[in-house]
Protein backbone atom coordinates (compact mmCIF):
# COMPACT_ATOMS: atom_id res chain seq x y z
CA UNK A 1 0.00 0.00 0.00
CA UNK A 2 1.50 3.55 -0.47
CA UNK A 3 2.09 6.00 2.30
CA UNK A 4 -0.51 7.34 3.94
CA UNK A 5 -1.32 10.77 2.39
CA UNK A 6 0.13 10.17 -0.78
CA UNK A 7 -1.67 9.22 -3.75
CA UNK A 8 -1.45 5.62 -5.42
CA UNK A 9 0.31 4.60 -8.54
CA UNK A 10 0.39 2.14 -11.11
CA UNK A 11 3.50 0.58 -9.19
CA UNK A 12 1.83 0.39 -6.35
CA UNK A 13 -1.15 -1.62 -7.94
CA UNK A 14 1.22 -3.66 -9.77
CA UNK A 15 3.52 -4.49 -6.69
CA UNK A 16 -0.41 -5.08 -4.42
CA UNK A 17 -1.54 -7.53 -7.24
CA UNK A 18 2.12 -9.31 -8.07
CA UNK A 19 1.77 -8.48 -11.78
CA UNK A 20 4.03 -6.20 -14.26
CA UNK A 21 2.67 -2.32 -15.16
CA UNK A 22 1.54 -3.48 -18.59
CA UNK A 23 -0.69 -6.37 -17.13
CA UNK A 24 -2.57 -3.24 -14.78
CA UNK A 25 -2.93 -1.09 -17.41
CA UNK A 26 -4.84 -4.04 -19.71
CA UNK A 27 -6.57 -4.59 -17.40
CA UNK A 28 -7.62 -1.15 -16.41
CA UNK A 29 -8.23 -0.60 -20.24
CA UNK A 30 -9.89 -3.92 -21.01
CA UNK A 31 -7.22 -5.63 -22.99
CA UNK A 32 -8.17 -9.19 -24.05
CA UNK A 33 -4.76 -10.87 -23.54
CA UNK A 34 -4.94 -11.48 -19.76
CA UNK A 35 -5.96 -14.09 -17.86
CA UNK A 36 -10.03 -12.76 -16.26
CA UNK A 37 -9.17 -13.94 -12.68
CA UNK A 38 -5.95 -11.73 -13.12
CA UNK A 39 -7.73 -8.73 -14.44
CA UNK A 40 -10.46 -8.78 -11.67
CA UNK A 41 -7.48 -9.00 -9.19
CA UNK A 42 -6.09 -6.10 -10.47
CA UNK A 43 -9.60 -4.34 -10.88
CA UNK A 44 -10.44 -5.01 -7.13
CA UNK A 45 -7.35 -3.67 -5.48
CA UNK A 46 -7.64 -0.51 -8.07
CA UNK A 47 -10.72 -0.02 -6.42
CA UNK A 48 -9.06 -0.86 -2.58
CA UNK A 49 -6.70 1.71 -3.45
CA UNK A 50 -8.71 4.32 -5.27
CA UNK A 51 -6.41 4.57 -7.94
CA UNK A 52 -7.41 6.74 -10.91
CA UNK A 53 -4.95 6.63 -14.01
CA UNK A 54 -2.70 9.51 -14.98
CA UNK A 55 -1.83 10.35 -19.03
CA UNK A 56 1.47 8.30 -18.70
CA UNK A 57 -0.02 5.31 -17.72
CA UNK A 58 -3.24 5.62 -19.94
CA UNK A 59 -0.36 5.05 -22.76
CA UNK A 60 1.38 2.18 -21.73
CA UNK A 61 -0.60 -0.06 -23.46
CA UNK A 62 -0.75 0.15 -27.05
CA UNK A 63 -3.14 -2.30 -28.33
CA UNK A 64 -1.54 -5.37 -29.72
CA UNK A 65 1.96 -4.13 -28.65
CA UNK A 66 4.03 -5.77 -26.05
CA UNK A 67 6.93 -4.12 -24.70
CA UNK A 68 10.65 -6.51 -24.27
CA UNK A 69 13.26 -5.28 -22.01
CA UNK A 70 17.19 -6.03 -23.27
CA UNK A 71 19.96 -6.08 -20.23
CA UNK A 72 23.24 -6.40 -21.73
CA UNK A 73 26.74 -5.67 -19.45
CA UNK A 74 27.68 -3.02 -22.10
CA UNK A 75 27.66 -1.35 -25.65
CA UNK A 76 31.27 -0.51 -26.05
CA UNK A 77 32.16 -4.78 -26.33
CA UNK A 78 31.86 -5.69 -29.77
CA UNK A 79 30.12 -8.67 -28.92
CA UNK A 80 26.78 -6.97 -27.93
CA UNK A 81 25.65 -4.66 -30.90
CA UNK A 82 25.40 -7.61 -32.93
CA UNK A 83 23.27 -9.05 -30.62
CA UNK A 84 20.88 -6.04 -29.67
CA UNK A 85 20.19 -5.64 -33.68
CA UNK A 86 18.92 -9.24 -33.59
CA UNK A 87 16.45 -8.88 -30.46
CA UNK A 88 15.06 -5.69 -32.21
CA UNK A 89 14.97 -7.50 -35.73
CA UNK A 90 13.20 -10.37 -34.33
CA UNK A 91 11.06 -8.34 -31.53
CA UNK A 92 10.06 -5.84 -34.64
CA UNK A 93 8.65 -8.90 -36.72
CA UNK A 94 6.38 -9.63 -34.06
CA UNK A 95 4.99 -5.95 -33.61
CA UNK A 96 6.88 -5.61 -30.40
CA UNK A 97 8.79 -2.72 -29.25
CA UNK A 98 12.88 -2.75 -27.63
CA UNK A 99 13.73 -1.13 -24.48
CA UNK A 100 17.52 -1.28 -23.88
CA UNK A 101 19.70 -0.84 -20.98
CA UNK A 102 23.31 -1.88 -19.61
CA UNK A 103 24.35 -2.75 -16.58
CA UNK A 104 27.73 -1.41 -16.82
CA UNK A 105 29.21 -4.97 -15.53
CA UNK A 106 27.76 -3.74 -12.09
CA UNK A 107 25.92 -6.79 -10.38
CA UNK A 108 24.67 -5.02 -7.40
CA UNK A 109 23.23 -2.47 -10.36
CA UNK A 110 22.01 -5.37 -12.60
CA UNK A 111 20.06 -5.99 -9.88
CA UNK A 112 18.58 -2.85 -9.41
CA UNK A 113 18.16 -2.59 -12.86
CA UNK A 114 16.43 -5.92 -12.96
CA UNK A 115 14.25 -5.33 -10.61
CA UNK A 116 13.18 -1.95 -12.27
CA UNK A 117 13.02 -3.00 -16.15
CA UNK A 118 10.88 -5.97 -14.71
CA UNK A 119 8.25 -3.59 -13.55
CA UNK A 120 7.63 -2.06 -17.12
CA UNK A 121 7.95 -4.35 -19.72
CA UNK A 122 5.88 -7.83 -20.60
CA UNK A 123 9.34 -9.75 -21.43
CA UNK A 124 12.80 -9.22 -20.42
CA UNK A 125 15.95 -11.02 -22.11
CA UNK A 126 18.82 -10.85 -20.68
CA UNK A 127 23.05 -11.48 -20.54
CA UNK A 128 23.25 -11.51 -16.60
CA UNK A 129 26.38 -11.48 -14.53
CA UNK A 130 27.06 -15.55 -14.47
CA UNK A 131 28.01 -15.43 -10.63
CA UNK A 132 24.20 -15.38 -10.05
CA UNK A 133 20.55 -15.85 -11.34
CA UNK A 134 18.52 -12.71 -11.18
CA UNK A 135 17.07 -12.34 -7.58
CA UNK A 136 14.87 -9.42 -7.58
CA UNK A 137 11.08 -10.73 -6.76
CA UNK A 138 9.56 -11.34 -10.73
CA UNK A 139 6.33 -10.62 -12.05
CA UNK A 140 4.56 -13.61 -12.30
CA UNK A 141 3.23 -12.96 -15.73
CA UNK A 142 6.76 -11.66 -16.74
CA UNK A 143 8.23 -14.24 -19.58
CA UNK A 144 11.85 -14.28 -18.90
CA UNK A 145 14.81 -14.91 -21.35
CA UNK A 146 18.93 -15.72 -19.82
CA UNK A 147 21.23 -15.22 -22.52
CA UNK A 148 24.10 -18.15 -22.20
CA UNK A 149 23.57 -18.82 -18.42
CA UNK A 150 25.58 -21.07 -15.82
CA UNK A 151 22.20 -22.16 -14.44
CA UNK A 152 18.40 -22.81 -15.25
CA UNK A 153 16.30 -20.62 -13.89
CA UNK A 154 12.62 -22.18 -13.54
CA UNK A 155 10.13 -21.45 -15.76
CA UNK A 156 12.72 -19.39 -17.56
CA UNK A 157 13.93 -19.72 -21.26
CA UNK A 158 17.81 -19.67 -22.14
CA UNK A 159 19.90 -19.44 -25.53
CA UNK A 160 23.36 -21.11 -24.74
CA UNK A 161 26.34 -20.54 -26.72
CA UNK A 162 28.17 -23.98 -26.96
CA UNK A 163 31.34 -22.27 -26.19
CA UNK A 164 32.95 -25.95 -24.96
CA UNK A 165 32.72 -26.70 -28.71
CA UNK A 166 34.17 -23.87 -29.83
CA UNK A 167 36.96 -24.06 -27.79
CA UNK A 168 37.49 -27.75 -28.86
CA UNK A 169 37.73 -26.24 -32.57
CA UNK A 170 40.16 -23.83 -31.39
CA UNK A 171 42.47 -26.11 -29.40
CA UNK A 172 42.53 -28.79 -32.35
CA UNK A 173 43.23 -26.11 -35.08
CA UNK A 174 46.16 -25.34 -32.98
CA UNK A 175 46.79 -28.75 -32.52
CA UNK A 176 46.90 -29.47 -35.79
CA UNK A 177 49.26 -26.65 -36.72
CA UNK A 178 51.61 -27.96 -34.77
CA UNK A 179 51.69 -25.66 -31.65
CA UNK A 180 52.54 -27.86 -28.00
CA UNK A 181 53.03 -25.38 -25.16
CA UNK A 182 49.49 -23.10 -25.63
CA UNK A 183 48.53 -20.80 -22.83
CA UNK A 184 45.48 -18.18 -22.07
CA UNK A 185 44.33 -15.28 -21.12
CA UNK A 186 40.97 -15.89 -19.42
CA UNK A 187 38.76 -12.95 -18.11
CA UNK A 188 39.38 -12.04 -14.34
CA UNK A 189 35.46 -11.42 -13.28
CA UNK A 190 32.57 -13.76 -13.59
CA UNK A 191 32.32 -13.36 -17.17
CA UNK A 192 31.61 -17.20 -18.21
CA UNK A 193 32.23 -18.41 -14.64
CA UNK A 194 35.61 -19.55 -16.30
CA UNK A 195 33.92 -22.31 -18.50
CA UNK A 196 36.30 -21.27 -21.86
CA UNK A 197 39.28 -21.52 -19.40
CA UNK A 198 37.94 -25.26 -18.02
CA UNK A 199 37.39 -26.34 -21.68
CA UNK A 200 40.47 -24.78 -23.00
CA UNK A 201 42.22 -27.06 -20.01
CA UNK A 202 40.16 -30.36 -21.00
CA UNK A 203 40.28 -29.99 -24.51
CA UNK A 204 44.26 -29.05 -24.45
CA UNK A 205 44.79 -32.90 -22.01
CA UNK A 206 42.41 -34.53 -24.16
CA UNK A 207 45.02 -33.90 -27.21
CA UNK A 208 48.27 -34.31 -25.24
CA UNK A 209 48.94 -30.81 -25.16
CA UNK A 210 51.63 -29.65 -22.49
CA UNK A 211 49.07 -27.06 -20.85
CA UNK A 212 48.60 -26.80 -17.16
CA UNK A 213 46.54 -24.18 -15.23
CA UNK A 214 49.51 -21.81 -14.66
CA UNK A 215 49.26 -20.77 -17.63
CA UNK A 216 46.03 -19.31 -17.44
CA UNK A 217 46.34 -15.82 -17.30
CA UNK A 218 43.53 -13.29 -16.08
CA UNK A 219 42.68 -9.73 -17.39
CA UNK A 220 40.27 -7.67 -17.82
CA UNK A 221 38.07 -7.71 -20.78
CA UNK A 222 39.75 -5.31 -22.69
CA UNK A 223 43.06 -4.51 -24.96
CA UNK A 224 44.79 -3.17 -22.50
CA UNK A 225 43.63 -5.98 -20.64
CA UNK A 226 44.95 -8.24 -22.94
CA UNK A 227 48.43 -6.72 -23.48
CA UNK A 228 49.05 -6.36 -19.92
CA UNK A 229 48.37 -10.23 -19.74
CA UNK A 230 50.56 -11.36 -22.37
CA UNK A 231 53.70 -9.70 -21.20
CA UNK A 232 52.56 -11.37 -17.72
CA UNK A 233 52.35 -14.60 -19.41
CA UNK A 234 55.35 -14.82 -21.62
CA UNK A 235 57.13 -13.48 -18.08
CA UNK A 236 56.17 -16.53 -16.39
CA UNK A 237 56.28 -19.20 -19.39
CA UNK A 238 58.71 -17.64 -22.25
CA UNK A 239 57.97 -21.34 -24.01
CA UNK A 240 54.44 -20.41 -24.88
CA UNK A 241 53.89 -20.92 -28.49
CA UNK A 242 50.32 -19.74 -29.04
CA UNK A 243 47.52 -18.12 -26.72
CA UNK A 244 43.78 -18.46 -26.52
CA UNK A 245 41.96 -15.41 -25.29
CA UNK A 246 38.70 -15.05 -23.82
CA UNK A 247 37.45 -12.65 -26.45
CA UNK A 248 38.69 -10.37 -29.56
CA UNK A 249 39.13 -7.70 -27.52
CA UNK A 250 41.84 -9.65 -25.42
CA UNK A 251 43.33 -11.23 -28.28
CA UNK A 252 44.03 -8.04 -29.92
CA UNK A 253 45.91 -6.75 -26.72
CA UNK A 254 47.77 -9.84 -27.14
CA UNK A 255 49.04 -9.07 -30.17
CA UNK A 256 49.99 -5.86 -29.41
CA UNK A 257 51.88 -7.43 -26.30
CA UNK A 258 53.69 -9.68 -28.82
CA UNK A 259 54.98 -6.83 -31.31
CA UNK A 260 56.26 -5.14 -28.17
CA UNK A 261 58.56 -7.87 -27.42
CA UNK A 262 59.70 -8.12 -30.50
CA UNK A 263 57.69 -11.40 -31.20
CA UNK A 264 56.30 -12.73 -34.79
CA UNK A 265 52.80 -13.60 -34.85
CA UNK A 266 52.23 -16.71 -35.71
CA UNK A 267 55.64 -18.01 -36.67
CA UNK A 268 57.00 -17.08 -32.67
CA UNK A 269 53.61 -17.24 -30.98
CA UNK A 270 49.99 -17.90 -32.53
CA UNK A 271 46.72 -16.48 -31.26
CA UNK A 272 43.13 -17.15 -31.08
CA UNK A 273 40.60 -14.83 -29.66
CA UNK A 274 36.77 -15.81 -29.21
CA UNK A 275 33.49 -13.74 -30.91
CA UNK A 276 34.84 -13.26 -34.25
CA UNK A 277 33.98 -9.86 -34.11
CA UNK A 278 34.21 -7.67 -36.89
CA UNK A 279 37.66 -6.39 -34.83
CA UNK A 280 39.84 -9.61 -35.76
CA UNK A 281 39.43 -8.46 -39.95
CA UNK A 282 40.36 -5.13 -38.78
CA UNK A 283 44.14 -5.92 -37.48
CA UNK A 284 47.57 -6.98 -38.56
CA UNK A 285 47.93 -10.04 -38.73
CA UNK A 286 44.11 -10.76 -39.20
CA UNK A 287 42.71 -12.88 -36.00
CA UNK A 288 41.62 -16.20 -36.07
CA UNK A 289 38.65 -16.83 -33.94
CA UNK A 290 35.67 -18.83 -32.33
CA UNK A 291 32.92 -16.96 -34.26
CA UNK A 292 29.46 -16.61 -32.49
CA UNK A 293 26.37 -15.54 -34.50
CA UNK A 294 25.55 -12.66 -32.11
CA UNK A 295 22.34 -11.78 -34.62
CA UNK A 296 21.54 -15.23 -34.20
CA UNK A 297 21.49 -15.33 -30.65
CA UNK A 298 19.46 -12.19 -30.43
CA UNK A 299 17.32 -14.06 -33.09
CA UNK A 300 17.14 -17.50 -30.89
CA UNK A 301 16.10 -14.67 -27.64
CA UNK A 302 12.97 -13.48 -29.31
CA UNK A 303 12.00 -16.94 -30.36
CA UNK A 304 12.55 -18.00 -26.76
CA UNK A 305 10.56 -15.35 -25.47
CA UNK A 306 7.37 -16.20 -28.24
CA UNK A 307 7.60 -19.64 -27.06
CA UNK A 308 7.07 -18.47 -23.52
CA UNK A 309 3.73 -16.43 -24.96
CA UNK A 310 2.41 -19.52 -26.74
CA UNK A 311 3.10 -21.90 -24.57
CA UNK A 312 1.23 -21.28 -21.06
CA UNK A 313 2.26 -24.71 -19.22
CA UNK A 314 5.20 -24.74 -16.42
CA UNK A 315 7.11 -27.06 -17.62
CA UNK A 316 10.86 -26.13 -18.15
CA UNK A 317 12.49 -26.89 -21.76
CA UNK A 318 16.25 -27.55 -22.36
CA UNK A 319 18.05 -24.54 -23.47
CA UNK A 320 18.82 -23.84 -26.98
CA UNK A 321 21.68 -24.09 -28.24
CA UNK A 322 23.97 -21.74 -30.68
CA UNK A 323 26.87 -23.46 -32.36
CA UNK A 324 30.06 -21.71 -33.09
CA UNK A 325 32.42 -21.77 -35.95
CA UNK A 326 36.08 -21.00 -36.12
CA UNK A 327 37.21 -18.72 -38.62
CA UNK A 328 40.57 -19.41 -39.69
CA UNK A 329 43.46 -16.24 -40.53
CA UNK A 330 46.37 -15.25 -40.65
CA UNK A 331 47.24 -15.18 -36.89
CA UNK A 332 47.59 -19.24 -36.56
Amino acid sequence: MPETGRRPTIKDVARAAGVSLQTVSRAINGKAEIDPSTRQRVLDIVQQMGYRRSRHARGLAAPGVDTLGLIVPDLINPFFPSLIQGVIDAASAQGWRVVVSTSDGDPEGEQRLIRSMSEQVDSLVGYFDHSRAPTPPLPPDLRLVLLDPEKAVPGAGSVRIDVPGGVDAAVAHLAERGYRRPGMIDCTTTCDRFLRGRSFLASAAARGLDMGRDRIELAEQSIAGGETAIHALLERHPEVDAVFAFNDLVAVGALRGLAARGLRVPQDCAVIGFDGSVLGGLVTPTLTSVHVDTHRLGLLAVDEVRRLIDDQSSSDTDPVTLDCELLVRDST
